[in-house]
């Protein structure tokens, strides 16, 4: 079974989100939307989230880490049945929604990774 196939998007939290997201926009030219982050397209199809929140909340809980990093899978329900079956830390919670399905995982250092199943067709 595959895998990881690539990186669907990376998070992190900043104490002044509004003022990093424009320090990035000016000095590295990210193009950063209304919604706090950037889309960066791959190969014509393939799509990266770079996106910055407001520190704090429990969005990367039960990690304590300051970023998560989300990773494209083929197929969520399988590899999270194997990650589980390996003895990894896999969160119960699972979604399901128009951006594709989402499963998350805890590794050894405590940083929550986040899995992503795009929709069919992307």
């Amino acid at each position: 079974m595959k895998r990881v196939t690539g990186i669907g998007g990376i998070f992190f939290q900043a104490k002044d989100p509004v003022a990093l997201r424009a320090w990035y926009q000016k000095h590295l030219g990210i193009d950063v939307q209304v919604w706090g982050g950037a889309a960066f397209t791959w190969q014509g199809s393939e799509t990266t989230i770079w996106s910055i929140g407001e520190s704090g909340g429990d969005h990367f809980a039960p990690s304590t880490a300051p970023f998560m990093i989300n990773y494209r899978v083929d197929d969520l329900s399988a590899l999270l049945q194997a990650l589980r079956e390996e003895g990894c830390q896999v969160l119960d919670k699972t979604d399901d929604s128009e951006y594709g399905k989402f499963g998350w995982v805890v590794d050894p250092e405590g940083n929550k990774v986040e899995l992503w199943q795009p929709p069919a067709g992307q």
